[in-house]
């Protein structure tokens, strides 16, 4: 078992990331140090059956009350928040209650959020469920839901108390989720540790402690960049964007439907990458590496969307400033920077190369 600290603000600000296997059993033991009275689990249908029956089982001795929502990325919206908190009204639930969202990133990113507003703000941890959750979307505080106009437009920075993070969920993972959260772990390689990234182009056996060894080291990373930067005031938690600014766009104007978030920022990796080419930023050797590597991981690296709609989604993005895109490009594998000053000739030339038309 491996524990890290996000300290955020001079400690007035402290969430713990666990990782370890077999961490689901003793939930009970780690809620120890955090006060209240009740719990509400929200989860969704696939993790309640898989599920559902065994964390209410880890947590018999508490009020518990449970809410289960459709899964997907389509129902991550204010419709299905309110929703949420009609039955929590309903349960009579209060400001001691202590929220669990129990999933994948949509109910982190929700059940967050409900935590975040729910009588101005309800204790929340974290227990996901699959692997991007667990390297990325369950630490930081980053909640919110998608909007017709965008992905996450509405949200808040809202930190868990707490982080469990148990490998034994992925044994239970299709094959389309572990690769979709690899686009993540990609992702942590190329913006700041490229032992991770040639670890990954080794093909290693996929067991607890490889998935124990990688969650941990993306985790850090996340966890440094977080405690300097929670809300991206200096700018250095952009560097976590990279290629999602081509991938939210994606993954909006296919109606969170065709693509997974993680294939959408594995086809936005290769558009940035393709972007830094261009720019004479990154070698093409590294540019060939990025888009080797995710396309053996079986991931998509190509796109058929119109140019001009993709470009007219990037202007909505949220990391978009005074009517400038700004885009997090690769110089070399293990470091990227941020860039707002691209023609949009240059945007138009790297979607095409990704077979956008």
């Amino acid at each position: 078992m491996f524990k890290i600290k996000i300290t955020i603000e001079k400690k007035t600000k402290i969430s713990e990331i666990i990782i370890g296997d077999n961490l689901f059993f003793k939930l009970k033991e780690h809620l120890k140090k955090i006060e209240f009275s009740k719990i509400v689990i929200i989860t969704d249908t696939i993790v309640d059956s898989f599920y559902g029956k065994k964390i209410k089982k880890a947590l018999e001795s508490y009020k518990l009350t449970t809410i289960v929502i459709p899964a997907g990325e389509k129902f991550k919206t204010l419709y299905t928040a309110s929703a949420v908190y009609d039955q929590m009204i309903k349960a009579s639930l209060n400001r001691d209650t202590l929220v669990i969202a129990f999933g994948g990133g949509v109910i982190g990113d929700l059940a967050g959020f409900v935590a975040s507003t729910y009588m101005r703000g309800l204790p929340v941890i974290q227990v996901p469920t699959t692997l991007l959750a667990q390297v990325d979307a369950s630490i930081g505080g980053k909640t919110g839901v998608d909007h017709t106009g965008g992905k996450n437009l509405i949200g808040a920075f809202y930190q868990p108390k707490l982080v469990l993070i148990d490998v034994d969920f992925l044994k239970t993972l299709p094959i389309r989720e572990i690769k979709t959260g690899l686009a993540e772990v990609v992702k942590y390689g190329i913006i700041k540790d490229s032992e991770l990234f040639a670890k990954l182009e080794l093909n290693p056996k996929s067991t607890s402690k490889f998935w124990t060894e990688v969650i941990c080291c993306c985790a850090a990373i996340k966890a440094e960049v977080v405690a300097k930067d929670e809300k991206e005031v200096t700018g250095l938690r952009m560097i976590l964007n990279f290629g999602h600014t081509f991938g939210h766009a994606i993954e909006s104007l296919t109606g969170y439907s065709k693509y997974t978030h993680g294939e959408g920022v594995a086809i936005g990796m290769v558009a940035a990458a393709n972007l830094a080419f261009k720019l004479k930023m990154l070698k093409e050797k590294d540019l060939l590496r990025i888009v080797s590597l995710i396309a053996v991981l079986g991931l998509p690296t190509k796109c058929d969307l119109a140019v001009s709609t993709i470009l007219k989604a990037l202007y909505m993005d949220k990391k978009a400033k005074s009517g400038k895109i700004r885009f997090v490009l690769p110089v070399k594998i293990g470091k990227v920077v941020v860039r707002d000053d691209i023609s949009e000739k240059t945007i138009k030339l790297s979607l095409k190369e990704i077979g956008c038309v």
